[in-house]
């Protein structure tokens, strides 16, 4: 495998070229020390991420990790053998990073997180503190929350009164939530990026509401003393012919200002035809429109999440990014934003829904080799025999929140050796190994590591994943008493910790982090955010 050091990985990471730098780690080990441009991909999900992420096979493409632990190696191999031609790792990983002088970034979407900072920084945004949002609803003064997060979020928990209204559809909706020019419009998220940028999206626009950010949103809420509500469907109204023709004009005067262009679908077809770059379509619209009909060929993500985690739905940098809505105001309002956080080439598509159109939801692109399985009647029969053993590759979080097999141990496919120490230690001699987990992508991708793992039995995948066994009416287990290694796989945010340290100490921790990566990023050569 292509090794190159620190020094030419910083000089591609500022030539305007393109190039994906991912990360082989698993999620929660990202979480503690990584490269800001660094996507995550960890070994245990590079043939279902890496097709979505990185579409465009001879893209320059450098793996890393801790500089220790192999992993990068081992996932350019896999991409290698998948079709991706142009990958390297970067020798010594993070710690040769470091050394060589450059910067290392805690947290997960660090890239949308310092540029929320920045935002406020840039901008002045304006904020509220919770203290006297608390004293206005307890006055009855007239005022509007909106919660700027997807609804499962939202129903997760939120400031009392507040209504959903996601990232990319504040500006199509907030005119018709407070048609009163007199109103105060509170944006609020969890912490800050999304207040900060839905109350400067709706400010750029021109709403003519006096516009503020809850500080430090749902946490900073929490902290202050006061409750949320649970489980709310308050829901931001369809917009008005009305309200739509004002969102349309503020989208045009903010494209103007933040130049974004948009182009036509000849424009978009020579895109795709060129071999030579890589080309995103995106469709930023609710997850309920794009199932109901979408442009063939693009992929889903909503317009705010977009923003706040950019790096979750696109991971080579200098692509073009060509974004579909139906009347080019959530587009043009995400494209704004995009383009301050750097990306050059993030256009609006002229025309939007014009052309062939799928529904359901998006395509799976992930590349999974056929393996033995397992159907789930066979395994109910099955389970109980000292015989056969069930490892769950599910998350740690879903192993333990969202259930599993009753009796299966929990393991990361990237660790399947400690698994396999752990199980036998535990006393268990497994003559059939079921390799489970939500679906069964993940499984049968692991197919040959678990039969490394456990050469004297026979290892099979659970058909249809977790997901078709609770679909059958198989009884679950919730909790992770049986997890053969650490579980480190995702970042537990603060509100997923139990048992741990408190949350309000969690919670302060993360605000505060947020808050310091202006500053970071200030001391980073390979940053810059874009001035407009």
């Amino acid at each position: 495998m292509n090794m190159i050091d620190a020094a030419t990985l910083r000089g591609w990471l500022v030539d305007g070229d393109e190039i994906a730098l991912l990360d082989a780690r698993e999620e929660g080990v990202f979480f503690d020390d990584h490269l800001f441009h660094a996507a995550c991909i960890p070994l245990s999900r590079v043939e279902l991420d890496l097709p979505r992420l990185v579409p465009r096979r001879d893209t320059r493409l450098v793996w890393c990790d801790d500089g220790d632990s192999n992993l990068a190696n081992r996932a350019a191999d896999i991409a290698a053998a998948l079709g991706w031609s142009g990958c390297c790792v970067l020798d010594g990983g993070v710690r040769a990073w470091r050394a060589d002088g450059g910067e290392v970034y805690s947290g997960v979407n660090v890239p949308s997180k310092a540029f929320g900072e920045y935002v406020e920084h840039v901008f002045d945004t304006p904020r509220i503190p919770a203290s006297r949002l608390q004293e206005m609803l307890d006055a009855g003064d007239d005022l509007v929350v909106l919660d700027s997060r997807p609804v499962n979020e939202y129903a997760r928990m939120t400031i009392p009164t507040s209504i959903d209204c996601p990232g990319a559809e504040l500006v199509h909706r907030a005119i018709g939530m407070a048609p009163d020019p007199e109103t105060l419009v509170v944006v609020n998220c969890a912490g800050r990026t999304r207040s900060i940028i839905g109350a400067q999206s709706l400010i750029n626009a021109g709403l003519p509401n006096e516009v503020v950010a809850l500080e430090n949103g749902t946490m900073g809420w929490e902290l202050a003393g006061y409750q949320v509500e649970k489980g709310q469907t308050r829901y931001a109204d369809e917009p008005s012919e009305d309200t739509t023709a004002w969102a349309r004009q503020a989208a045009d005067d903010v494209a103007v200002r933040f130049g974004v262009e948009a182009i036509d679908v000849t424009t978009l077809n020579d895109w795709q035809a060129d071999v030579s770059r890589t080309t995103y379509v995106l469709d930023v619209r609710t997850p309920e429109e794009y199932e109901a009909g979408h442009l063939a060929g693009s992929r889903w993500a909503a317009g705010g999440q977009l923003v706040q985690a950019t790096d979750e739905y696109v991971a080579t940098r200098n692509a073009r990014l060509v974004l579909v809505d139906d009347n080019g105001v959530r587009a043009t309002m995400t494209a704004s934003w995009l383009r301050q956080l750097g990306w050059d080439e993030a256009v609006v598509l002229d025309g939007g829904l014009e052309g062939p159109r799928e529904t359901g939801p998006e395509p799976s692109s992930a590349i999974v080799a056929d393996a033995p399985s397992i159907s789930v009647d066979e395994l109910a029969a099955a389970l109980g025999s000292s015989s056969v053993v069930v490892v769950d590759l599910a998350t740690s979080l879903d192993h333990r929140d969202k259930g599993h097999i009753p009796g299966s141990f929990w393991a990361v496919r990237s660790r399947l050796e400690e698994a396999e120490r752990y199980i036998n230690g535990s006393g268990a001699s497994p003559k059939t190994v079921v390799v489970a987990s939500f679906d069964d992508d993940l499984s049968r991708c692991a197919h040959s590591e678990a039969e490394a793992a456990w050469p004297d039995a026979k290892v099979v995948s659970l058909a249809g994943g977790t997901r078709a066994w609770a679909a059958a009416g198989q009884p679950m287990e919730k909790g992770n008493d049986r997890a053969t290694t650490a579980t480190n796989d995702v970042w537990y945010k603060p509100y997923d910790l139990k048992g741990q340290n408190p949350p309000e100490e969690d919670m302060q921790a993360y605000l505060t982090w947020e808050v310091a990566l202006v500053d970071q990023v200030d001391r980073d050569d390979t940053v810059v955010f874009p001035h407009f």
